[in-house]
């Protein structure tokens, strides 16, 4: 007996930690698939996910391929979950017309991971509710006709510098891609305009702006966190925060130093001699003059996070619209030479460049931009999250729902959009655009949290290929991918570049 004493604090000792154990598992197993019912009790069609990560690996190959499975496989109204997090698809415009301006008071905000950091998070794009408000009513007066066209020159500029560097390619012939031209460039532009910094970055590779640029863009969560963060966020979501981020804040700190040093630079000049740039435009919108003495309706973060989104936009965004149109009108050259004849004919007319012109007498430049945008939207999907439970035309939505929008399986269902594979420029003459369902052509967003910058990208986009079409020709070359392969892990964009030559006309 004494024996067996001896035996039994250790063997209930580790009864106990077997008892543990089981039930962590078992736990464990419950949490792995607990969050995985949602979509399944509102009714709505996904594909089956995977125990913690549901079903990212769905998007392996990007999520403009997967948006389209997702449309084919489920239709309009389908779901999936990344991590523990459900997301609802939507590509039926009249939901989507619900929920971007009948419900928008219910919709108004855009889903934050908790990860962002300054000075993207003063932004316009991830401000919430009434502040959000409060930021997009000042920044409205920054894109005026009036403003835009004082970017004119600016941009005009950059684009003499970017035809400079690639007369070299139309004097030797050389196949070359010119996503990485339209990279340079777009720096270029985004310094100019929301930095107020004038520089070449071919030239100058090494310039501090163009290096933090390279920086700001290399920035990724690792996949093996990133895998964490989606299966326990609400343990690791604060972890992640609290990790140190020098480079990030490296980043932060330069942009932020930039426009401050250019803005106390530019309160010591007389209004009319400051640079009438979109850096500029912001603080003339955001200075309230009334009463004893100006203040501002923008905070100094949140001025450096307007710059900041317009990095992300005029970057990114405009970079692959650039390159999408420069490859549909190589391999389609019926309908460049039909632009071609409409440039010569506008600079007949028109001895400078002014906004309104612009906008009036190139319909066939906007007829190919917005169908570039249609095939090719950079931004083919964006988030609205529910505030509180609602029904969408029957459809229940819980409060805290993200709902996704599909642009791109949007722009490529045939039911809107017949042979959507086709580059069509007459898809948008003025007459097919009176006819055409509300909310089926979405590349810039919809409704009041629409893309407040959409003239002004628009406009860049126009004089670039103004300016490089007046001076040369794109042609396909046995480099130039057909089809052209996709990325899609953020914006949509050319894999592997774009190959062309151009022609000296």
């Amino acid at each position: 007996m004494q024996v067996l004493g001896l035996f039994s604090l250790p063997v209930s000792g580790l009864t106990v930690t077997v008892t543990l154990l089981a039930v962590f598992l078992v736990l464990l197993k419950w949490y792995s698939t607990s969050a995985f019912s949602r979509l399944e009790k509102l009714g709505i069609r996904h594909p089956k996910p995977f125990p913690f990560i549901g079903n990212l690996t769905f998007f392996h190959q990007g999520f403009w391929e997967a948006h389209l499975e997702l449309r084919h496989q489920y239709g309009p109204l389908s779901g999936y979950y990344l991590g523990r997090r459900m997301f609802i698809v939507i590509s039926e415009p009249d939901m989507i017309e619900q929920v971007l301006v009948e419900n928008f008071s219910n919709f108004t905000n855009r889903i934050a991971s908790g990860l962002e950091s300054k000075p993207v998070t003063d932004s316009v794009l991830f401000l919430r509710d009434r502040r959000w408000t409060e930021v997009r009513s000042a920044l409205t007066s920054a894109f005026s006709p009036e403003k835009l066209n004082e970017m004119i020159p600016l941009i005009s500029h950059s684009c003499q510098v970017l035809l400079a560097h690639l007369q070299s390619f139309a004097d030797s012939g050389e196949a070359f891609d010119i996503q990485k031209s339209y990279c340079s460039f777009t720096t270029d532009v985004v310094a100019s305009l929301a930095f107020g910094t004038q520089l070449d970055s071919q030239e100058e590779p090494t310039h501090p702006f163009v290096q933090h640029c390279h920086r700001f863009f290399a920035f990724s969560i690792p996949r093996a966190l990133l895998v964490l963060i989606l299966s326990f966020p609400s343990v690791m979501v604060p972890l992640a925060r609290m990790l140190p981020k020098k480079q990030w804040e490296e980043v932060a700190h330069y942009f932020s130093s930039l426009v401050g040093t250019v803005t106390a630079a530019r309160e010591q000049q007389a209004r009319g001699e400051r640079r009438k740039d979109f850096l500029q435009a912001i603080l003339d919108s955001s200075l309230d003059e009334e009463g004893p003495k100006a203040t501002r309706h923008l905070t100094e973060d949140e001025v450096v996070g307007q710059a900041s989104l317009f990095l992300i936009a005029g970057y990114e965004i405009i970079t692959n619209t650039l390159s999408f149109a420069t490859y549909l009108l190589a391999t389609h050259p019926k309908y460049q030479e039909r632009l071609l004849a409409e440039l010569d004919a506008f600079h007949g007319a028109h001895g400078s460049l002014e906004y309104y012109s612009l906008q009036k007498s190139l319909p066939y430049l906007d007829m190919v931009i917005l169908e570039t945008l249609r095939m090719y939207p950079p931004a083919f999907r964006f988030t609205r999250e529910a505030t509180r439970d609602c029904e969408l035309l029957g459809q229940r939505i819980p409060a805290g729902a993200v709902l996704e929008v599909a642009v791109g399986a949007l722009h490529h269902d045939p039911e809107f959009w017949p042979n959507p594979e086709i580059f069509d420029p007459e898809r948008f003459t003025a007459e097919a655009q009176q006819i055409r369902r509300p909310f089926t052509y979405l590349p810039f967003g919809g409704g009041p949290r629409g893309c407040l910058g959409m003239q002004l990208g628009l406009l860049e986009v126009k004089l670039t290929l103004l300016h490089m079409l007046s001076k040369f020709r794109f042609q396909v070359c046995p480099k130039t991918q057909i089809p052209l392969q996709l990325k899609s892990k953020a914006a949509l964009g050319p894999k592997d570049g774009v190959y062309i030559k151009i022609v000296p006309r």
